[in-house]
């Protein structure tokens, strides 16, 4: 089988690395952690400008027409540079949500803005007793006398909800707590009356926000797709979301490997530098290793779910577990080879450790997605 990156793919890759060079050293990212929205607003507009907000959608709407393994060349490059834009949450996911089960007009009204880069987009499906499964929903939309609906309910951890201008929700408008009929997906503007948004920076200085619905109003064409029938949609979302989180995820074992390799050919103990200890050469071929195998799965994982959606569930379980136990181990080790300096501030060792224990949390843990393999 043929890895090799397309002329095209290569110069997407090649634009990507230029970019995070240019604008991501660890300072600027401090300095944007620390500001009102924790991204920058130019970065966004540059990446509408250079054509990436547009990389899933289809040439139809305007889009690039790209699919998963476009997606999984940038977002592997915004791991290195630990990117703060929301570009996994509004064109990845939501994106492709809207892309999916958007009518026309929605798609015309949504869509150029997107690619634009004037709107962004959130997706809020998690709720605090739900944990990572997605069918288990109590947020409800009812019918109203004028043909629209009525949403109560909080949502957790919604990802840039306080930047975006509308959110994807998942509601049940039927069936019990646990049921996957019954699930439906609105397109809520976030400025409707009874929508509160608690925002909060996370760990690893990214911003998410539990959302609460009290009798927000939306009208029918608010509603994507056909009432009660979202669950394979967000199944799909979740899991073309998995594969962008573990390709960022690799791109952060890649820079923490090579980090520690270089760190320990230019520090000295004993008068000698670290690297020629045969215990640490050890430490840096496990290291090495495991974020070649995180690499190869991630590669399968990808093709498999381009060429068959629906038969790549197991790969994907696979995937995420695999991410998750190897980011652990990759982080630990960079950070202990590093020794004190490994855990300040002023080091990038310490922050994309803290990223990929937030990977490993989003849309399912290491210990959940095992469950899901072995059954």
């Amino acid at each position: 089988m043929n890895f090799e990156l397309s002329e095209t793919q290569s110069i997407l890759k090649d634009s990507v690395e230029r970019f995070i060079g240019e604008s991501y050293s660890l300072d600027k990212r401090q300095s944007l952690v620390k500001s009102e929205l924790g991204f920058s607003q130019d970065n966004w507009k540059k990446m509408a400008e250079l054509g990436w907000l547009s990389i899933t959608v289809p040439e139809s709407t305007g889009g690039f027409g790209g699919n998963q393994i476009d997606s999984m060349i940038m977002m592997e490059e915004f791991g290195k540079g630990l990117v703060l834009e929301p570009f996994f949450i509004s064109s990845v996911v939501a994106g492709q949500i809207l892309c999916d089960l958007g009518n026309q007009a929605q798609k015309e009204n949504w869509l150029p803005r997107l690619v634009s880069g004037d709107c962004q987009l959130t997706f809020a499906y998690a709720e605090e007793q739900s944990r990572f499964d997605l069918e288990d929903v109590l947020t409800r939309a009812k019918p109203d006398e004028e043909g629209g609906f009525i949403i109560d309910g909080t949502k957790s951890m919604v990802l840039h909800a306080a930047s975006a201008d509308a959110m994807i929700v998942s509601c049940r408008t039927s069936g019990g707590q646990y049921e996957k009929n019954g699930i439906s997906l609105f397109l809520v503007p976030k400025d409707l009356q009874g929508i509160h948004i608690d925002s909060f920076e996370t760990v690893d200085g990214q911003r998410a926000a539990e959302v609460r619905f009290e009798s927000v109003r939306v009208d029918m064409n608010a509603l994507l797709g056909g009432e009660g029938n979202a669950f394979s949609t967000i199944k799909r979302a979740q899991q073309s979301g998995i594969l962008a989180l573990c390709a960022e995820a690799t791109g952060i074992m890649e820079s923490l490997y090579k980090d520690t390799a270089s760190y320990t050919q230019d520090r000295e103990q004993f008068d000698r530098p670290m690297s020629e200890f045969q215990v640490i050469q050890h430490r840096l071929v496990d290291m090495f290793m495991e974020y070649e195998q995180c690499k190869s799965m991630l590669l399968r994982a990808t093709l498999e779910f381009v060429h068959n959606p629906d038969g790549s569930s197991r790969s994907i379980h696979a995937l995420k577990y695999l991410v998750g136990k190897t980011g652990k181990f990759i982080g630990e080790n960079a950070i202990q080879l590093h020794g004190g300096m490994g855990m300040t501030e002023e080091l990038n060792i310490a922050h994309y450790f803290k990223r990929l224990l937030t990977i490993d949390i989003l849309f399912g843990n290491s210990d959940y997605h095992l469950e899901k393999f072995a059954a």
